[in-house]
């Protein structure tokens, strides 16, 4: 600190005043202006002015000491701390990179993550530039187009203009270009209007620039200023900034030349771009954040994958494939500690349960199938003596009394139906036992479907149906095994007329290039989707409690599948309740080849009799009637 001198100053010549003095060293006149002389200052005020000065300098060389002080400190404490976490980040380091070693979870999870962020970071930045590409240009076209109509609006308004005082010209400049800036758009619009430099004609140029609030010449880029003075009748645009209160914003500057009272003027619209830039940022935001909770979705779900599967997909695949192949004795090599291992160990258990389960089911499904078979062969001949006797007393049946007469026809019956039962049980063992062989022949499938209905005539005359056959015109051959069609074509039709309550059978029989199709459809009582699903199972009956009087034993559509399984064709059933059912059977024309598609539908397109059909054969059995054979033009016939 310094004291305040009272004397005059020694630097003042003896005779001067000391105000003369500072006004000297201050650089000004002992006078202030044209109001009058500067108040004087005395040297109590200058020497207090150079004592704050100093105590100001004083307290910022303190601030700085503690300052260096404080920031030594903090280094201090940061390369102590660094010290000590070191052996921590030591630590957690070798648990990383042994966790890496040692688990695929977590290798599998670490990886998917890098790769999705890695992956989400390209795709988002690529949007989010083809996005903001897009909207700058959807922008720039609509500014270019809402300039050129504005620019043609304020040449067309100056060249009609009949104004001769300078007031007038800057009254009619300042309406044009406040109605151009005014006008309605999407974009907010401003402008700047600046006589071109360097005329021929200065005197004319009665308005020099005129711009929109906060707006100036320097917010337009040089280069779009030389490429407007320096073109014709050209349009340019170029991006800049524009200030809009305390912030800028983005824009875009487009320039235009107008002639006005034969001066040449530069007319710049800028368009405001804050609200496609806003657009932007909450687009890029939506990208970015959902990119982030996608990232952290696929990584929860790597996560859990890999913790239920973590084995070598390959493999497992392989060891798989062998077990359901039948080498039950094949087992996954178990190697290391870690969850592969573990896993491993698990499949191996189960493979050998699984073996030990499948050895016991397989000799007692031998033992059963072999009971049914030996029972079904020494049933035979004691049947057969049944049946002679059966026979003997149905044919004497007129010479008993009522009480016998009833007796002996429910037993041939009964016996009837009971080799019909051990008939079946023996195919089905056949099957079971893989010695059922196809013999396959070419030849017509009509000609067997007319035995079927033929066959079938008596007892659709007994439930008062009708049998309507529709077939392609000609003959239609097909390698097939006669016999076990017509077994399957009899299961149908004989099924359809028992369910079909009184009411019509349709048999459709229809050809494609490699398949045939037969669909049975009755129009009775129906079946439920759940009941379709379950109809060719053993033994399995839709109503337990409803009596049988035809077939009885519960194996005719079990033993069409296995029929049809032995052509490699399909075997299908629709139903519906109180609309009826329809069966269709699909082969191929020629053994080994694959069907792609029934020529057939299995969902009927209604549920009445379908009408008349062009180039198809119709064939009508009324209930009683004999069959014909089917015809062989393509006219119908009743």
């Amino acid at each position: 600190m310094s004291a305040t001198k009272q004397g005059p100053d020694p630097a003042v010549p003896q005779g001067e005043p000391a105000n003369a003095s500072a006004a000297g060293r201050s650089g000004k006149e002992p006078h202030g202006g044209p109001d009058g002389p500067e108040p004087r200052r005395s040297p109590e005020h200058t020497d207090a002015v150079t004592a704050g000065l100093q105590k100001l300098s004083f307290r910022a060389r303190i601030w700085q000491r503690r300052a260096l002080i404080v920031s030594l400190r903090v280094a201090r404490l940061v390369r102590t701390g660094f010290r000590r976490f070191l052996p921590a980040l030591r630590y957690i380091g070798r648990a990383l990179h042994q966790r890496w070693r040692r688990s695929l979870q977590f290798r599998t999870v670490l990886t998917t993550l890098l790769l999705a962020i890695t992956s989400f970071a390209v795709v988002g930045a690529y949007l989010s530039n083809q996005i903001a590409n897009n909207l700058f240009q959807e922008r720039l076209t609509q500014a270019e187009s809402e300039t050129r109509y504005n620019v043609k609006q304020v040449q067309d308004t100056f060249d009609g203009a009949q104004v001769t005082d300078q007031s007038s010209v800057i009254t009619l400049v300042y309406d044009t270009l406040n109605a151009v800036e005014g006008r309605g758009s999407v974009i907010q619009r401003r402008y700047v209007f600046e006589a071109m430099p360097e005329q021929t004609k200065p005197r004319n140029r009665w308005v020099e620039s005129r711009a929109s609030d906060q707006l100036t010449v320097s917010v337009i880029p040089p280069e779009l200023r030389k490429s407007v003075q320096e073109s014709g009748k050209d349009q340019y645009w170029a991006s800049t900034v524009i200030p809009v209160g305390t912030e800028d914003r983005p824009g875009i500057a487009v320039g235009n030349k107008v002639t006005f009272n034969g001066t040449v003027y530069e007319l710049y619209l800028i368009y405001d771009l804050n609200t496609a830039q806003q657009t932007l940022d909450e687009i890029q935001s939506v990208l970015w954040a959902g990119g982030a909770v996608l990232v952290l979705m696929i990584g929860a779900i790597a996560w859990y994958v890999t913790r239920n599967v973590v084995s070598p997909v390959s493999h497992a695949a392989m060891v798989s494939e062998k077990l359901a192949a039948g080498q039950l004795q094949e087992r996954m090599v178990v190697r290391g500690e870690d969850e592969v291992a573990r896993l491993g160990a698990s499949f191996n258990h189960m493979a050998a349960s699984l073996q030990e389960q499948i050895t016991q089911l397989a000799t007692l499904s031998q033992m059963q199938q072999r009971f049914v078979s030996d029972v079904s062969h020494e049933l035979r001949t004691p049947l057969t003596t049944v049946r002679m006797a059966a026979e003997v007393l149905y044919d004497a049946r007129e010479d008993f009394d009522p009480i016998n007469k009833r007796s002996a026809e429910l037993l041939y019956n009964q016996v009837e139906r009971f080799q019909s039962l051990l008939s079946d049980l023996l195919e089905i063992s056949r099957f079971d036992a893989g010695v059922a062989m196809l013999d396959a022949e070419p030849e017509d499938i009509l000609q067997v479907v007319a035995h079927v209905i033929e066959g079938a005539a008596p007892v659709a005359a007994e439930y008062g149906s009708e049998i309507i056959l529709s077939a392609p015109a000609g003959a239609v051959i097909a390698e097939m095994d006669a016999r076990r069609i017509d077994r399957i074509l009899r299961n149908l039709i004989l099924n359809a007329v028992e369910h079909g309550e009184g009411r019509p059978v349709r048999v459709t029989v229809a050809a494609s290039q490699t398949a045939v199709g037969i669909a049975v459809r009755d129009y009775g009582i129906g079946m439920a989707a759940a009941e379709a699903a379950r109809v060719f199972d053993r033994f399995w009956r839709a109503d337990p409690a409803r009596a049988r009087t035809t077939g009885g034993s519960g194996l005719g559509l079990s033993i069409a599948m296995e029929d049809t399984k032995l052509h490699n064709g399909w075997l299908q059933a629709w139903g519906k309740k109180g609309n009826g059912a329809n069966f269709r059977l699909t082969l191929p024309l020629r053994q080994g080849e694959e069907i792609d598609k029934s020529p057939v539908q299995l969902e009927p397109e209604d549920i009445t009799i379908p009408g008349d059909m062009d180039n198809r054969n119709m064939l009508v059995l009324d209930a009683g009637a004999a069959p014909p054979a089917p015809a062989s033009t393509s006219k119908e016939t009743t």
